[in-house]
């Protein structure tokens, strides 16, 4: 009895810290969103209230996201919304992906702080008959990753899929492995995409593995508009 009793004590906890963190990132949403509006003012007046009092360390760390499970541009986006409503600037590659009607893009698209540009075409890339043209594409984003990451313009950048461009040979790990170590120190960098690279883990600061357990794609159900993209 004493067991069971500590047990749902333990789930009502966690459920109250997973209730607490999706309040605070609604109430930065909304914050964004209402920022030019007298909402907006007082909302501000609001968040400010509950805001740690001491300073944020301002090191920027290395962060990857990998594995075969649903999550890692999500997580990504969660930290340049999180980002955002703290008034970084953000730059976000897409590696890979094309002009696909991506619902992050369209709402991101919106608010002010951030950039964000794709090097993918609207094909998917088959590993066992790259083109010259995914090369090409792939090794544009690596060089607009550098340039944005050496501007001082941005506090976070983020590569998302840059790993699987990587295992599908279209980068070489040793370009993004320079990259991470010559990037300046006030830069936090995030690089998503499964198969990530041993090499690249042993320079990350940060590093989360989304495992699949369960996915709706092995019963057949595609992707869905406003969830899976």
């Amino acid at each position: 009895m004493v067991r069971n009793d500590k047990i749902e004590q333990q789930r009502v906890t966690n459920h109250m810290n997973e209730y607490s963190f999706l309040t605070w990132l609604v109430m930065i949403v909304r914050l964004i969103l209402l920022s030019a509006s007298g909402e907006g003012a007082r909302l501000t007046e609001k968040v400010s209230k509950w805001a740690p009092s001491s300073e944020p360390c301002r090191c920027g760390l290395v962060q990857v996201f990998t594995g075969d499970g649903k999550g890692k541009t999500t997580a990504a986006l969660g930290t340049v919304i999180r980002s955002l409503g703290q008034g970084l600037r953000v730059y976000v590659i897409f590696f890979m992906k094309g002009d696909y009607p991506y619902g992050e893009r369209k709402i991101l698209s919106r608010l002010p702080g951030i950039d964000m540009v794709s090097f993918g075409s609207s094909e998917f890339v088959d590993p066992a008959n790259i083109k010259p043209g995914d090369k090409e594409l792939a090794q544009a984003g690596l060089a607009a990753a550098q340039e944005a990451i050496g501007s001082g313009s941005y506090d976070l950048v983020v590569l998302d899929e840059i790993n699987v461009a990587i295992a599908f040979g279209l980068i070489e790990v040793s370009q993004v492995v320079r990259l991470v170590k010559q990037k300046p120190s006030g830069v936090e960098l995030i690089l998503t995409g499964r198969q990530a690279d041993a090499r690249l883990i042993a320079v990350a600061d940060l590093v989360t593995e989304c495992r699949k357990i369960k996915h709706p794609y092995d019963k057949g159900v595609t992707a869905r508009r406003g969830i899976e993209y």
